[in-house]
């Protein structure tokens, strides 16, 4: 099991997320579609040779934006991250994966 967590505006979360979740990603047990996530405020500084989707390059910009945390079966966890860096808006898109252990 891995632990994906990704940061997205607020304005493209479902879309993302649902991408996501098409793999199969982010079902616990009988439930599927699961998620926790927390607004906050990124920022970046796109430099020569970016083309931000949001943004201009050498300005620094700050987007409200959401962290979205959810569970992924080792077997669809590189679909999962295919999945979010095709949905994803962004050029460049900031996740994590973390191996989880059963206790």
């Amino acid at each position: 099991m891995y632990k994906l967590a990704f940061f997205v505006p607020v304005e493209d979360a479902e879309s993302v997320k649902e991408a996501i979740f098409t793999t199969g990603a982010g079902r616990i047990g009988d439930y599927e579609a699961c998620c926790f996530q927390t607004p906050g405020t990124g920022q970046f500084r796109p430099l020569a040779g970016a083309d931000p989707h949001i943004g201009r390059v050498g300005e620094l910009e700050k987007v409200e934006e959401l962290k979205v945390e959810l569970v992924c079966e080792d077997s669809l966890i590189h679909d999962a991250v295919t999945a979010l860096k095709r949905a994803h808006p962004y050029e460049e898109p900031a996740y994590d994966v973390w191996k989880l252990e059963k206790i």
